[in-house]
């Protein structure tokens, strides 16, 4: 384990469950919902590398060849190759201080056809930490890839979350997009309703300004800043749970199997190296 820690904020970090977070705390109050049991499923936030979300049937052609990959979510046996490889395993210490932390994982070439090495950072700052993941690709082919961040927020009944889209896409049954509702301008999809009055398990295009959560029955709130790279984002705000997720994401789900120049999917050249980030600041309401 790797605790930071300043004024305000403690925050601990799990390296040998997906590189994980397993607890953010400011002023004691949990920004992200804390570690639940040993699975890398409970943990309170994990990088999403090499991509994000779902592959469809776990395949798709790149360069003239197929890419056929295994299932490798570890709680539906069901679902097609979802969230890269970085959360299902350990993550190598190369720095840590007192309020900053980097983790390393390094990928051999195998079902998925490149080698690649991710890196992510986490430093704290005042009232809010930042959480950096970069991408290189130590291959000699271009690689096609994604990035992003898998963070869990606790959810009352009170749970306000704040995100401009001009897009959300509906899903078929296994979760992968297939109709997309856009307006011309970036809206809040749940006009600053509760965030449980509206359950869903999808992928939102062309985020405008930062995202925030509040929650009126703590107190506080939170501002969430991605990086330009970040323009989508997956919300996961599943029925009778206690949490739900905003996940800033550099692609749609499905990228793969679709054109690039619409989903986002972004190709790195051998020894391309590329980065994304996501800020969250603590604040009183």
């Amino acid at each position: 384990m790797i605790h930071l820690e300043n004024r305000d904020l403690s925050i601990c970090l799990d390296p040998e469950i997906g590189g994980s977070v397993r607890s953010a705390k400011w002023r004691g109050l949990d920004i992200l919902r804390p570690q639940q049991g040993s699975s890398v499923l409970g943990s309170a936030c994990f990088p999403l590398v090499p991509f994000s979300n779902r592959i469809a049937h776990s395949r798709f052609d790149w360069d003239g060849a197929s890419v056929k990959l295994l299932p490798n979510h570890p709680g539906d046996a069901s679902s097609p190759v979802i969230h890269g490889f970085g959360w299902l395993e350990a993550w190598r210490v190369a720095e840590a201080t007192g309020t900053s932390a980097v983790l390393v994982y390094d990928h051999e070439a195998g079902d998925w056809p490149w080698h690649f090495t991710a890196a992510q950072s986490i430093s704290l700052s005042g009232d809010g930490f930042e959480l950096q993941l970069s991408l290189e690709n130590r291959d000699k082919r271009p690689m096609p890839a994604g990035l992003g961040f898998h963070p869990y927020f606790p959810r009352s009944d009170q749970t306000v979350y704040r995100g401009l889209h001009a897009g959300e896409w509906h899903n078929d049954t296994g979760c992968i997009p297939v109709v997309l509702t856009e307006h011309q301008a970036a809206k809040d999809w749940w006009d600053g309703s509760p965030v449980g009055t509206r359950l869903v398990d999808t992928v939102y295009t062309n985020r405008a300004g930062p995202l925030k959560i509040e929650w009126p029955d703590r107190g506080f709130g939170i501002e969430i800043t991605p990086s330009p790279s970040l323009p989508f984002t997956t919300i996961y705000v599943p029925e009778h749970e206690d949490f739900f997720c905003a996940e800033p994401v550099s692609h749609m789900t499905d990228a793969f199997n679709r054109d690039p120049a619409e989903s986002g999917l972004r190709v790195l050249a051998p020894d391309e190296k590329w980065s994304v980030s996501m800020s969250l600041r603590a604040f009183s309401l």
